[in-house]
């Protein structure tokens, strides 16, 4: 969708969603002190809660594994949407129609919601239908390819109707306009009406990564379908076939946890790689491999160029060896660069696909295929071997003049040095004699660089971000704010504080700012925040808590505070208006009294020594008026003093 979401629309849907109970769909929560909840971090495995979540702030933050941000952050992060989708997805669940510019009309956004309810009332009534009889071809087909029930209904798997109008009559009587469903492409225009798209077919539901079904794919399964084998959802407002792959919604969260992706030919061979545990498999929908399907992998992988990185993911391609499969792969091979993961062949025995390897060899027959997955370079290169006579001597000169290209395209050099003597033993050439070949190659035009560790990244498109501060401009709709993510900041965190009592009681006063705002009046927060911070880092904060003043004790107080901090500091903010304070039920406001006074009456005291000091050094008789002055001082200052204990 073209336009740009309105800041202060994005403002609201921030302030009316209650972050626990998003998060709550994902995490168990448990209550952790006043306003505090905890639970098990949805971002990295441990034993003992330090997950935390403070809805009236809209904040989370790990304090295991640093995870930290507001309520469009943990969408982005847990269900791999960009900024604006996850903005949108939220307006959506709020019915709050959000405006865009540029040409984005709201309306666009109600369309949306409604080719989307059309398509998710259809794919309910496709999989009704699975269980009629006139769907005994669809079942005999599925059980053929060694799929029972439960495999139809863990993928959603359902039965069109050897009808023209059974789905359209099905889905008006639900309330579907023929405008909608002709535009959700569930249906096609006629001579005389509309008809049902996908008739007599296997349905298989085509999802984006939360789970919403955009479009659908259909099998054909009679003799008097004289249609494609395949047939797909036409382009929609909603369903673009070049930016979605079938099954991400199901292996995302595999894909994210154990950075490796495997990447298949069909709807059944990512259902039978998901069935045997390879539960990473996805597939393109009527299309071949893309860039955009690399977008959304990396996005999804979190597959960002990183030279310090041990633990680079994998992005596994199966082909069939047909012609078709070895154009695949070089297409795959010309995209290869992109990813900063490492780039694998896995090609089965005898050209089986997953699904048919699976059928005749079984579970571990396609484990096997995955784990034998074999380097993308050597692949390529051995591919290229196959075409030579390599018992000549022009067959092996003319292999090498192809392979040390490839070799040449490797940025990580210890990799290349390793394939240029891998590739003098399977020429059967001496080592300096390809390696000088492979250096020509270097120096020759090269393919684009890309973002394997050691090549020059592409630098990604600068955007906007939220939060940006004052005037700053408004969120894009698209994947920009994604690409600014991956740039590494320096953070500082509590973990990184002093832990001596001053620290402590300038860290606890910024947290009851904070975090309970309202216990503690304006004028009294504004005269702790004048106070003199001994720390740099709580100092730099107490600076971003007075800019952001006016916004004192509103729902989107703590995010202003971070908005208004330096890049480095706004973790340290989340941490802060996060970390549970040591608050009995029901005494939060003698608490930030306490904390507050403290650190007042130190600032009082600090300001009472000064004066003594200045005092003595005064001589009464040469400077009588500053001796006074200074009197006046003291006497005031041991007023305020009293009025701060509330004497």
């Amino acid at each position: 969708m073209a336009g740009l979401i309105r800041r202060s629309d994005i403002d609201e849907v921030r302030s009316r969603t209650n972050l626990a109970d998003i998060v709550g769909d994902y995490v168990t929560l448990k209550s952790a002190g006043v306003g505090s909840m905890k639970g098990l971090c949805p971002f990295h495995d441990e034993r003992s809660p330090s997950f935390h979540v403070r809805p009236q702030v809209g904040f989370y933050h790990c304090f295991g594994c640093g995870e930290g941000g507001d309520v469009f952050t943990f969408l982005q992060k847990m269900d791999h949407v960009t900024f604006s989708e996850a903005v949108e997805r939220l307006a959506g669940r709020l019915g709050y129609a959000l405006h865009y510019e540029d040409g984005g009309p709201a309306a666009d956004q109600g369309n949306r919601s409604r080719l989307l309810a059309a398509n998710a009332a259809a794919e309910q009534f496709f999989r009704e239908q699975l269980g009629t009889p006139a769907a005994e071809p669809a079942r005999r087909f599925l059980g053929e390819r060694g799929f029972d029930a439960a495999a139809a209904e863990r993928f959603s798997i359902g039965f069109a109707p050897n009808s023209y109008e059974a789905l359209g009559d099905h889905l008006r009587g639900l309330g579907f306009t023929a405008e909608e469903l002709l535009a959700s492409g569930l249906q096609g225009q006629g001579d005389r009406k509309p008809y049902d798209r996908f008739r007599g077919r296997l349905i298989w539901p085509i999802k984006d990564v939360t789970g919403q079904t955009l479009g659908f794919g259909a099998r054909r399964l009679l003799e008097t379908d004289q249609g494609p084998k395949y047939l797909n959802t036409p382009e929609t407002p909603v369903y673009s076939k070049s930016k979605v792959l079938y099954g991400l919604d199901l292996a995302k969260r595999d894909i994210a946890r154990g950075k490796q992706v495997v990447v298949v030919e069909g709807y059944t061979d990512v259902m039978a790689c998901h069935l045997a545990g390879i539960t990473t498999a996805v597939a393109t929908c009527g299309t071949a491999f893309g860039s955009d399907h690399i977008t959304i992998i990396r996005r999804v992988m979190g597959d960002v160029d990183n030279r310090d990185s041990h633990g680079l993911g994998e992005v596994v391609f199966t082909f069939d060896p047909d012609e078709a499969g070895q154009k695949a792969a070089s297409r795959a091979f010309a995209d290869e660069q992109r990813f900063a993961a490492q780039t694998y062949v896995a090609v089965a025995p005898d050209g089986l696909d997953p699904c048919d390897l699976r059928l005749q060899r079984g579970d571990d027959a396609v484990r096997l295929l995955i784990q034998g997955r074999k380097p993308m370079y050597e692949f390529m290169v051995r591919r290229q071997l196959d075409v030579y006579d390599l018992e000549t001597v022009e067959g092996r000169v003319a292999a090498l003049r192809a392979t040390a290209p490839i070799v040449a395209g490797i940025r990580d050099e210890s990799l290349s040095i390793g394939y240029t003597r891998t590739l003098a033993g399977w020429i059967g050439m001496e080592p300096t004699e390809v390696a000088s070949a492979v250096r020509a190659a270097r120096r020759a035009p090269a393919r684009p660089p890309a973002g394997r560790p050691g090549a020059a990244p592409t630098a990604p498109p600068p955007a906007a971000t939220p939060g940006a501060g004052e005037g700053a401009p408004r969120i894009p709709v698209g994947d920009a704010h994604a690409a600014m993510a991956e740039a590494v900041v320096p953070t500082i965190g509590i973990a990184q504080l002093p832990s001596d009592p001053v620290t402590r009681l300038e860290r606890e006063l910024l947290m009851a700012l904070l975090q309970h705002p309202g216990e503690i009046p304006l004028e009294t927060a504004r005269r702790a925040l004048h106070t003199s911070f001994t720390q740099p880092a709580l100092a730099t904060v107490r600076d971003a808590l007075l800019a952001a003043l006016d916004a004192y004790g509103s729902s989107d107080w703590a995010r202003r505070v971070a908005e208004e901090s330096p890049p480095a500091f706004s973790p340290l903010v989340t941490q802060l208006a996060i970390a549970p304070l040591p608050i009995r039920e029901g005494h939060a406001a003698e608490y930030c009294q306490g904390v507050t006074t403290s650190l007042i009456e130190r600032d009082l005291l600090r300001r009472k020594t000064e004066l003594l000091g200045a005092l003595q050094r005064t001589d009464a008789a040469a400077e009588p008026e500053r001796h006074r002055s200074l009197q006046r001082e003291l006497v005031e200052l041991e007023a305020e003093r009293r009025r701060v204990r509330g004497d």
